[in-house]
């Protein structure tokens, strides 16, 4: 655990992510490994991604924030809707299988991260005034996203923004900021889900895994702000490639893993 908390935390800070991609795939092989239900082993890696994301996401956003990365314009209004996401997605998890979630977890991934590859930098207009119709559907949509795989949704809002025609950092360092609520109500979310269904998983409060998150926390926080002070140093057309690249290495991992189950 402690040598995975070390790349999760410095790939949040340098993609504005809150680490899900990596620590649920990570959390996932070690549960198993403990020999955890099955049954609720997907569950309990999400549950305590999402705690392991508050912290991390914090120490991202502030550090962004001193770049001049963060719009807390769009935070406040579209992150509003995400928090309903994530809570409506929380629910429906908790009536999911393990397969099931691995098989989502693989797809939006996969679509993310051909999106990221081939799409083109488009920062000639700024689309400043969205739609409240828009910002309602897709901040639903990747609420719910997020909670099915334990994400803080920067694998969605920062494609989304960068769509929208913001500069690649300043949508990295916003999705960092609307990340941060998605955690956290996912996290209380997960933690009521997993008490309510009475799961009795080893050192855990619901599907939060209590070692696991003490361990994640120092080094992931440390290591956010070390990634997101490098981003500022990339250059910023690289940045989302890269971002591609990564992605595509995660649901490719994670299909194999479903293929297993």
């Amino acid at each position: 655990m402690a040598l995975t908390a070390i790349p999760v935390g410095f790939v949040a800070g340098l993609f504005g992510i809150g680490g899900g991609l990596i620590t649920v795939p990570f959390l996932y092989y070690i549960f198993g490994e403990l020999e955890i239900d099955q049954a609720y082993i997907m569950h309990l890696a999400i549950g305590t991604s999402f705690a392991i994301i508050i912290p991390t996401s914090t120490a991202s956003v502030l550090t962004h924030h001193k770049f001049q990365a963060v719009d807390f314009n769009i935070v406040k209004s579209f992150g509003f809707f995400n928090i309903f996401g994530v809570i409506l997605g929380a629910i429906f998890a908790a009536t999911l299988k393990t397969k099931s979630l691995v098989l989502f977890f693989t797809i939006v991934v996969l679509f993310l991260s051909i999106y990221l590859l081939f799409s083109k930098n488009n920062e000639k207009k700024i689309l400043l005034e969205i739609k409240l119709y828009i910002k309602i559907l897709l901040g639903l949509i990747v609420g719910l996203i997020s909670a099915l795989m334990g994400i803080a949704g920067a694998v969605m809002n920062v494609p989304m923004l960068k769509f929208c025609g913001y500069p690649i950092k300043k949508a990295i360092g916003s999705s960092a900021a609307i990340g941060f609520f998605i955690a956290l109500f996912g996290f209380l979310s997960f933690l009521i889900s997993g008490s309510y269904l009475d799961t009795d998983l080893p050192l855990s409060i619901g599907f939060i895994n209590i070692p696991a998150f003490l361990i994640f926390i120092p080094i992931t926080t440390f290591m956010a702000r070390i990634g997101a002070k490098t981003v500022h140093k990339i250059d910023k057309n690289k940045i989302s490639k890269l971002f591609g690249i990564f992605l595509l290495i995660v649901a490719s991992k994670f299909f194999y893993e479903y293929l297993k189950l």
